[in-house]
């Protein structure tokens, strides 16, 4: 397929973190789509979602904000900033797949660009699979390799 993909914070986390399950798989995922320069697209709010985690980890401020500055320089990720009109999409998103608000920003973001969605959430791939492709990472290696 070649892209783009959304690519929701619980993959760039789980890539990130090697005691979480599904690790090897993410970690992969986002090399592969690195090294072949296939472009990605995220909400800004994946940068202070991926610091969050990694502080609570590893209880390590200065990681968190290395690695959120470490992915906004990732040059094929493409951004979209949580704006009012973001906003306004994903509260419609959040009420018609009843999802968590996070969640509906990264499907209102997938749905605006219209591509698909990956992400290891159960409930964010389940629910918004009506109205886009959802893949949970070893998937999209499989389809990509």
């Amino acid at each position: 397929m070649k892209g783009p993909y959304t690519i929701d914070a619980s993959v760039f986390i789980n890539a990130f973190i090697p005691s979480e399950i599904g690790h090897q798989k993410s970690k992969a995922l986002l090399n592969f789509l690195k090294s072949e320069g296939i472009p990605m697209i995220a909400p800004t709010l994946l940068l202070p979602e991926t610091a969050a985690a990694i502080s609570r980890v590893y209880n390590d401020k200065k990681l968190a904000i290395r690695f959120a500055e470490q992915l906004r320089a990732i040059p094929q990720i493409l951004f979209v900033p949580l704006d009012d009109l973001l906003s306004r999409q994903s509260i419609g998103t959040a009420a018609n797949f009843q999802l968590r608000g996070s969640d509906a920003v990264y499907v209102s973001v997938a749905l605006r660009y219209a591509c698909p969605l990956v992400t290891l959430d159960r409930e964010q791939y389940d629910r918004a699979a009506p109205a886009l492709k959802t893949y949970y990472p070893e998937q999209l290696l499989e389809i990509e390799k």
